[in-house]
């Protein structure tokens, strides 16, 4: 966030109101009580096309809950200018207006901020920009639990998917000051928003970063070298060779939420346990299941009976390793065995070839994919305290 927007942070008042109907923090120029509205007396809502489209290759965009959810309109199905014409003279999309799901997920807003051509469907509904409100103000508000309790409570929840009737939207409560006061915290919390996409865009060149240069380290086209001199050539193991690798004893049932020990299975969620199995270096991955994606882990730990540890190493570098198997998730899917349920078996792993460099060379590959994985994963900490800071201020700064 730039230096005007912290002058903006460091001069919002903190002083709890007597009123319900002031927000906690707020801008210090602006007094008085917000006032409460029905959505459907400030502005039109209109709900997107009942009829399945035919979809075309190319022609115009046509958006679903999927994109919402996603914040991603690039990846959007197509309509022809035909289908969109007709539709267009019902309901007009336009740059200002505000795109909520109305059905399934119910209350992810998108704000339009860029010049649009494009159609919806009916789980999503439409909220016209009005002189009445700041468009950006009104789909930030859409996110704080104030209204999305006023949604909640008018949700048909018996039916599948559940959904929200068009008139319920509209009857939902805002609760708004005065517009100039709305486009204060509207830019406010839109450089929030953008602190938070720069920090996800500066994430995802990280790891594409990360990717490219994991293709090269292990097909060899980038070498290091020691002391300017070329490393020895490479050569091909078996994973057994250079590693013990053993399944746990333990069930899912053994684990808890409130272990002293971390426990393994083939979820991507971490649980613990109450008692270890293992303490020291491993490379943990699932024998069951649709995805084989293995973790590094140091310390001690339970683990799964249908679970694999890799251990023990011996002449090897246990990172280096750990990238080497990430690197090579292919190889793991190409040998699982089964149908419905992928597994892996213990011969699969033994006979893994790993193409290996001198210890040294791996040292420095390791410490070099874990140097830019320690920048990835204080990045996405930072997205996630972006994230909590701005939730903390919706429910302040909004009534």
């Amino acid at each position: 966030m730039n230096t005007t927007n912290n002058k903006i942070l460091s001069s919002l008042n903190s002083e709890n109101p007597d009123s319900d109907n002031i927000p906690q923090l707020r801008f210090p120029e602006f007094e008085g009580e917000w006032g409460k509205k029905k959505l459907g007396e400030v502005t039109n809502i209109y709900d997107g096309t009942h009829q399945t489209p035919n979809y075309v290759q190319q022609g115009i965009p046509f958006y679903s809950v999927e994109q919402l959810t996603a914040n991603d309109f690039n990846k959007t199905k197509f309509v022809s200018k035909e289908v969109f014409e007709k539709e267009n003279k019902r309901v007009k999309l336009e740059k200002g207006d505000i795109l909520m799901t109305r059905i399934g997920d119910i209350g992810t807003s998108r704000y339009i901020d860029w010049d649009v051509n494009a159609s919806f469907y009916v789980s999503i509904v439409l909220i016209k920009q009005s002189l009445k409100f700041n468009s950006k103000f009104i789909h930030h508000f859409i996110g704080t639990k104030f209204f999305q309790n006023e949604l909640w409570n008018r949700t048909i929840h018996v039916a599948f998917p559940k959904k929200i009737n068009l008139g319920e939207i509209g009857n939902c409560i805002i609760q708004l000051p005065y517009v100039a006061e709305q486009t204060k915290i509207a830019s406010f919390l839109t450089a929030v928003d953008e602190k938070i996409q720069a920090l996800k865009k500066k994430k995802s060149l990280l790891e594409n970063y990360k990717k490219g240069v994991m293709q090269k380290l292990f097909s060899q086209e980038l070498r290091f070298k020691d002391d300017g001199e070329e490393f020895a050539d490479w050569e091909v193991k078996k994973l057994g060779e250079v590693a013990k690798i053993t399944t746990g004893s333990s069930n899912r049932q053994d684990s808890s939420l409130i272990g002293e020990f971390t426990f393994f299975d083939r979820s991507q969620d971490i649980r613990t346990s109450d008692r270890y199995l293992f303490d020291g270096e491993a490379i943990i991955v699932p024998g069951e299941g649709q995805e084989f994606i293995p973790k590094y882990f140091i310390g001690k730990f339970d683990l799964h009976q249908r679970t694999y540890a890799i251990m023990d190493f011996i002449n090897a570098n246990g990172l280096f390793l750990f990238y080497s198997i990430s690197f090579n998730t292919n190889h793991l899917n190409s040998q699982a065995v089964g149908s419905t349920v992928k597994s892996l078996r213990l011969p699969m792993f033994e006979t893994m070839p790993i193409n290996l460099p001198c210890l040294t060379e791996q040292t420095k590959i390791a410490n070099f994919l874990s140097a830019i994985d320690e920048k990835i994963n204080h990045t996405a900490t930072q997205i996630e305290k972006t994230r909590a800071w701005k939730k903390g201020l919706l429910q302040k700064m909004f009534v």
